[in-house]
């Protein structure tokens, strides 16, 4: 009886506790849950999508329960596989993205926009660089949309600012060709008339002119258009005149514009060139009607 009784007691401790089948069957799940959704998240990457919407994970994956997906994309997010930009939409980190953490938003920013179902450009020193002037390289990035305000999204050091305005001008955006697929980017005369409407987001009067030194190059007479002028303020246009032809020199541009403003019948009002600062004492002799109480330094 002894024997059969320590038997029975040698049996006993070698049979695993009913709790620890349970814990190597959850972790087992997780595992298996895991594994399929890095494929899931594998061919999106093949297909050339760089986010995604938890929504559409649901969708394609139902029998995970939202408890389980939630779990999953906090352990891939942990481990630096993908990045949450905003409620319920994640971007993908493939590897040649891994050190830095974050994907640059010429990737992921046109699919972003149409998971929020809003219009955008891409715009200010971000559209510059796209037409040729990349003078000063952006520390942030600038997009244009409507409203309501969208609040800046901020990801391992990359910062990007949402600016709301009233109507997305559609003739003045131009498609251009990324690694994920097309971008909307203010062409060069409109990227030329949010710089000066836009300054103190770039960092002033000077570093606008600065942009606006090089980005004249890719702008033409004609492209001072009806829909140009009809999206934007008179004062900025007259801004924009006067740095044309008093700092950057383009001559042509300036009087182009001019022309087509007069056509226009757009009343001229006495505005400074630099609203934020004092107008007492400062004349405004051009034709332009720009009180001049800044001295506009183009940094060579």
């Amino acid at each position: 009886m002894e024997k059969q009784g320590k038997y029975r007691i040698d049996i006993l401790r070698k049979v695993p506790k009913c709790g620890t089948f349970r814990k190597n069957s959850l972790l087992s799940m997780a595992k298996i849950n895991e594994i399929s959704i890095n494929q899931w998240l594998d061919n999106l990457l093949a297909r050339g999508a760089f986010g995604f919407a938890k929504e559409a994970l649901h969708q394609d994956i139902p029998d995970y329960s939202d408890i389980a997906i939630k779990r999953v994309l906090s352990r891939l997010s942990t481990k630096g596989k993908i990045v949450s930009l905003y409620k319920g939409y994640y971007l993908l980190v493939p590897p040649q993205y891994a050190s830095k953490g974050i994907l640059p938003p010429s990737l992921y920013l046109d699919a972003f926009m149409k998971y929020l179902q809003r219009p955008y450009y891409v715009a200010l020193l971000n559209a510059a660089a796209f037409h040729g002037a990349s003078h000063q390289q952006p520390q942030e990035y600038f997009v244009m949309t409507d409203f309501p305000v969208l609040r800046p999204t901020q990801k391992k050091g990359l910062k990007v600012n949402y600016i709301s305005i009233k109507e997305i001008p559609k003739p003045l955006i131009e498609k251009r060709k990324t690694e994920a697929g097309y971008l909307n980017v203010s062409n060069a005369v409109l990227t030329a008339c949010d710089l000066i409407q836009f300054e103190r987001r770039v960092g002033g009067i000077n570093r606008a002119v600065t942009v606006l030194n090089e980005l004249a190059e890719a702008i033409k007479p004609s492209d001072f258009s009806e829909a140009l002028l009809h999206h934007t303020p008179t004062t900025v246009l007259q801004r924009l005149g006067f740095a044309l032809e008093t700092a950057c020199f383009y001559q042509e541009l300036a009087d182009s514009l001019y022309e087509k403003m007069a056509q226009h019948d757009l009343k001229f009002f006495r505005i400074p060139l630099k609203a934020a600062k004092e107008t007492k004492g400062f004349f405004s002799d051009n034709r332009w009607k720009v009180i001049v109480n800044t001295a506009i330094e183009i940094d060579e």
